[in-house]
Formats: structure tokens, sequence, C-alpha cells
């Protein structure tokens, strides 16, 4: 069996990374054959992530060298896609470009608001339907959470699974115990540039926690400052993000309580939780599953909820040792690629067959 894969990026994108990247050796023990093709490359994003955005040229190429990968579909069994093949084009194109091979639609993000919910009336009316259409062509559509596999029912998949974003329990070995008093317990935050304006929203709950509490906000992967607060900014890197991560106490997940953000998969709680930490979140999406209130953390919606679990964490080692040894037992049951990775390869050959079902129990 040979696959083609369509990811939106090559590694350092963190969804192309975790959704299809970190499973190529599950699908090579199942015998299937895959073959990469990044929309947008390293090179390009890093350049976005400096400029601000993508090049014309850059864009140009990126479409170039996807259709030119489409035309040779044919000698593929199935295509896994993640989102959409060619982003913005009308869809008869792209459903013209997969016409005759089945193709799976993989999604970790409500990718369908950047045109249904777009501020352009004209996007939302000759796109905004665009990825509907799309999942109700696909074999098969696996999502990260229900709010993503709703949208594919509603229109039309005719096949979805749930497939949670996971970590590989190989990358995320436990230390020892963190000793307490040994410095001021450090909160962290991972994420990139475009995603740190969620950071915002605790600016005030840990202003009013400085004044109480010692502590360091451990910001990796985007720059910021935030007055009235201690911030380290670190460098985010594929090899040095688990260190980076262990080496905090606390794990925190603001989110803004609107469509694109119920969308998202939480994979920020499941890195720190993998790593031992106990988390705070808002309790939007998929993290109200994830966080079982006093158990591996903590749901927090007002400032005052946000200050209080902080506190409560900050001031505890033995409830920070508690919880976060909940949360990394909860991930080694269900959200690590060990338990997820035989599922996905599983489905995969399943929609190459054209055979419907689940292939949960490995069979």
């Amino acid at each position: 069996m040979k696959i083609l894969v369509l990811t939106r990026y090559g590694r350092i994108g963190a969804s192309s990374r975790l959704r299809f990247l970190q499973y190529l050796p599950w699908l090579q023990r199942s015998e299937i054959d895959v073959v990469v093709q990044p929309f947008i490359s390293d090179e390009m994003l890093e350049a976005k992530y400096r400029a601000g955005g993508y090049s014309l040229p850059g864009l140009m190429g990126a479409y170039a060298r996807r259709v030119l990968c489409l035309l040779r579909r044919k000698r593929f069994d199935l295509i896994w896609i993640e989102k959409e093949a060619l982003p913005w084009l009308p869809v008869q194109v792209e459903r013209a470009l997969l016409q005759g091979v089945p193709y799976v639609l993989d999604f970790d993000d409500a990718w369908f608001h950047n045109y249904d919910l777009h501020r352009s009336a004209w996007v939302r009316r000759i796109l905004g339907h665009r990825l509907d259409r799309l999942m109700a062509g696909a074999r098969l559509v696996i999502g990260g959470n229900d709010y993503l596999l709703q949208r594919a029912r509603d229109a039309g998949a005719r096949w979805v699974e749930r497939v949670p974003t996971v970590i590989d329990l190989d990358r995320y070995p436990l230390g020892p115990e963190k000793l307490p008093g040994a410095s001021a317990p450090k909160i962290v935050w991972i994420g990139s540039p475009s995603t740190v304006r969620y950071l915002s929203g605790l600016a005030e709950p840990l202003r009013a926690l400085a004044q109480r509490v010692p502590f360091k906000l451990r910001v990796i992967g985007a720059p910021l400052e935030m007055a009235g607060v201690e911030v380290e900014c670190v460098p985010w890197t594929e090899a040095s993000e688990v260190a980076a991560i262990a080496e905090c106490d606390i794990g925190v997940m603001p989110l803004f309580d609107s469509p694109w953000e119920r969308g998202k998969c939480g994979y920020k709680l499941i890195q720190y939780m993998a790593c031992g930490l106990p988390v705070v979140a808002s309790p939007v999406g998929v993290n109200k599953e994830i966080v079982e209130q006093g158990v591996n953390g903590f749901l927090a919606d007002s400032q005052a909820e946000w200050v209080t679990a902080l506190e409560q964490l900050l001031t505890q080692p033995q409830l920070r040792s508690r919880l976060g040894q909940a949360g990394r037992l909860r991930v080694e049951s269900t959200y690590c690629l060990q338990v997820t990775g035989r599922v996905l390869a599983n489905l995969l050959l399943q929609a190459s067959k054209g055979v419907e079902g689940a292939a949960r129990d490995g069979n």
C-alpha cells in the first residue's frame, strides 16, 4: 500500500509534525509506503515568522509544487491530507485534482472558520462551504475533538473518527521529582508568535499574583513583555522543548471563547501533563475534557479563578506533585502515540480498502 501525505508544513509546523510526521514509523511497521509533500516548507514558515507573512513568489512555488504532486496522484492507493490540499482555491479545482483516488482529511483546528467566518462577505459566500464539500467527498475524516467531527457530520461526511493530538512517550521521560524551595516556581506557556496573544488574558491575574507570591513566567517559542511580571523567553526547538517544559512547575493554557478556539485540541496541556506538571486552563472546547478539576489541574474562567488556582499551586508543592502525577497517568492512558499509533495506521489501511468502521481494537 502506498499513501501520498499532503501536510501543510514541514517539521517545525506543530500540526504537521504531530498529526502526521510522528506517525510515519507506525505506518512503516504496517507495511505502508509513504511519500510526504508539505505545502509550506520549513524555510517558508521561518521566513513568515521573521517577516510577518509569506512572500508571493514563495506561495506561487508552493501551489505549483502541490499541483504537480496531485497530477501524479494515480500512483497512490490513498491520499492523506492535512485540512485541505489547495487552500483558497475554488473547491472544484481541488476536487478535480483529487478525482480517482480516495482521500482522508485530518483536522486539528477549526480550519473551516477561516472561510465561513471571514470578515469578507465575498469570501464567506464563495468559499464558506469549501471544506464542507471536501469533507462530504472524503473516504474518511479524522478530527482531534468532537467540535471538528460534528462539523464533518453536518457536512455529510460518511465516516468520521476521533484521534486526539498526542505526544510520544519516548520523548517525554519523567525526571526526578523537584525539591520544593530550591528556587521560585515557574509557570510555563509554550506556543508561537501567532498564538502568544492568548497570554494577554493572564496579564492582570499574573500581576496580582506577583504582588503576593514569587514566581517566573517562562514563555517558549515567542517574544513577550508583561509589565509587573518576571518573564523569561526561551526559543523553541524540537530538541529542547521537552526539557524547557520539564524545568517548570505549572503549565497554563488561556484561551478566548470563540468558535476558532473551540476547535483546538489542547496539545499544550498534553505536553505539560506528560512532563508531570499540573495545569490551569480556560474551560473552552476540549480543555474541559483533558483537565479534570482538582485531579490533574484546574479550569479557570474568570481572573479571580486564575489567581486562586495559580496561587494554590504556587504555594503548595505537594498539590503540584499530586496533580502532576495524575496528569502523567492520563497522558499514558489516552494521549500518547503508543496508544494512537496502531489505531491511526489501521484507520488508513481500512480507508484504502474502502472498508468503513472502527479500527480501535487493532484488528
